[in-house]
């Protein structure tokens, strides 16, 4: 048992729970608005699937030693998750929930279309490699793929509408 992989699990489950609990508040929020939302026959394999990787992040990790440049590089990208939340706001959601008003445009939105999808599939990647598990970064980067495929056409159809106001 590694201390260190323990302490990187916990923080990785801590942090994805307080995102849901995020998450739940402003999608609630956001449909008393009158807000909507799209999407929602993929979102149950969206959460299979990240629940798939913390588990297998836990059962193949948790023995494993840290790598500190893995460490260092999933830091940094904790940095740009902060500036992701605090750009979006009450509007931070894991779900796609549209409401009708002109959308973000401050922060990462500036420069990058979908800054969070962007995170996460860095985190699919560097999670593991904290750990050397690159054969899990490697499955679940594929499955991400496929899922965002899916999720990213849906919310692009859906926002297009608002990327003209």
């Amino acid at each position: 048992m590694q201390t260190g992989a323990l302490l990187f699990l916990a923080f990785i489950i801590l942090q994805r729970l307080s995102e849901l609990a995020i998450s739940k508040a402003n999608t609630k929020r956001l449909l008393d608005r009158g807000a909507y939302e799209i999407g929602a026959n993929h979102y149950p394999t969206m959460v299979a699937m990240h629940s798939a990787w913390i588990v297998c992040l836990v059962v193949f990790g948790y023995t494993q030693p840290v790598s500190l440049f893995w460490l260092a590089l999933f830091a940094i990208l904790q940095v740009f998750r902060v500036w992701i939340l605090a750009s979006l706001g009450a509007r931070w959601t894991t779900r796609i929930i549209i409401l009708e008003e002109p959308l973000v445009t401050r922060g990462p939105f500036k420069f990058i279309r979908h800054p969070n999808y962007t995170l996460v599939v860095a985190e699919i990647i560097v999670a593991p490699m904290v750990l050397g598990l690159w054969w899990l970064a490697t499955i679940f980067t594929v499955l991400n793929a496929a899922m965002l495929w899916v999720r990213i056409g849906a919310e692009e159809r859906a926002l297009s509408p608002l990327r003209d106001q």
